[in-house]
């Protein structure tokens, strides 16, 4: 049925309309802007948030109340790229203490920029967060004291191995029964050097982490002989700085200043630095030679690894 109106009607209601206050789409002047990039971020607040670990030698740890280490000194070099790209010399740096726990959610949480520690690049973690070239390529193995006569992992059938939670040694030590046929007591610590302590005190039979965390583990000890790294490896894994995802814009500068540091020698001489030289605090040389893997990785870089 066809409903009819009186002229008036319309009237009344183009009047109103003209009558009614139109809301404003323009964004209120006085409301401060919201940093919608994290460039936009570091800009308006003048600092660029770094997450370190405590203890990660030598690739993010404490020296004289400082963070140090392989990963922090790449760190800085992106941090003087971000200084270039936004015009600003004077850019800040605030340190957020992290753990293998914490470190994930620190960056997908916005509590820091950029991680500098030794985490591992895996297809699960891209899903909360994203990652720039490997610096180092490293393997899960495990420390135990020389002369307890473990060589391998099946000398470690049913006896306790400590690990640091929130890591992925955790998942490639499950997997013992599958790839070694044996089963072991895992003991989860917040710390690998924590882990290391139950070493020491004997409440377990060995530390299980990545090789070049093992050989910095014993160097921090003070004493290289009390230590042996042993077994064969369990899994390869790609360290990478952690960033936040879906911020475009930010990951090609983080990955720019990455290569350019790789094509300019200067990874290479920081890798010397920290793998075959002395290093703070006890001017202990690790002597790591670099790996193939990671030579290789050098001269093609890129962000894509093998999961």
């Amino acid at each position: 049925m066809t409903r009819w109106y009186p002229l008036g009607f319309f009237a009344v209601m183009c009047w109103s309309a003209q009558a009614a206050p139109a809301k404003s789409t323009a964004p209120d002047a006085d409301a401060p802007a919201v940093a919608s990039t994290v460039l936009q971020q570091i800009r308006q607040a003048g600092t660029v948030r770094l997450a370190y670990r405590e203890s990660a030698v030598p690739f993010s740890y404490v020296v004289n109340g400082k963070p140090a280490g392989y990963s922090i000194d790449l760190c800085m070099r992106v941090v003087a790229a971000i200084r270039t790209a936004l015009a600003v010399p004077t850019l800040r740096v605030t340190w957020v203490p992290v753990t293998p726990t914490t470190r994930i959610n620190a960056i997908a949480g916005g509590l820091a920029h950029l991680e500098c520690g030794t985490t591992t690049n895996t297809r699960q973690r891209r899903e909360q967060v994203a990652f720039t070239i490997p610096h180092f390529i490293a393997g899960t193995r495990m420390l135990v004291k020389a002369n307890s006569g473990i060589n391998d992992w099946k000398d470690l059938r049913g006896k306790p191995v400590a690990l640091a939670a929130g890591t992925t040694t955790l998942a490639a030590v499950r997997s013992l029964p599958v790839t070694h046929a044996i089963g072991v007591d895992i003991v989860e610590a917040p710390e690998v050097n924590q882990a290391l302590s139950l070493l020491d005190a004997d409440r377990v039979n060995a530390v299980a982490a990545d090789n070049v965390q093992l050989a910095g583990l014993a160097a921090a000890g003070g004493d290289r002989h009390r230590y042996a790294v042993r077994g064969s490896m369990l899994a390869i894994e790609p360290y990478s700085l952690m960033l936040p995802k879906g911020d475009p814009e930010f990951k090609k500068l983080v990955d720019r200043a990455m290569v350019a540091s790789i094509h300019e020698g200067e990874t290479q001489q920081l890798y010397r630095k920290w793998f075959l030289s002395p290093i703070p605090p006890r001017n202990v040389t690790l002597d790591i030679p670099m790996g193939y893997l990671l030579m290789e990785s050098f001269r093609f870089p890129s962000d894509k690894v093998a999961d």
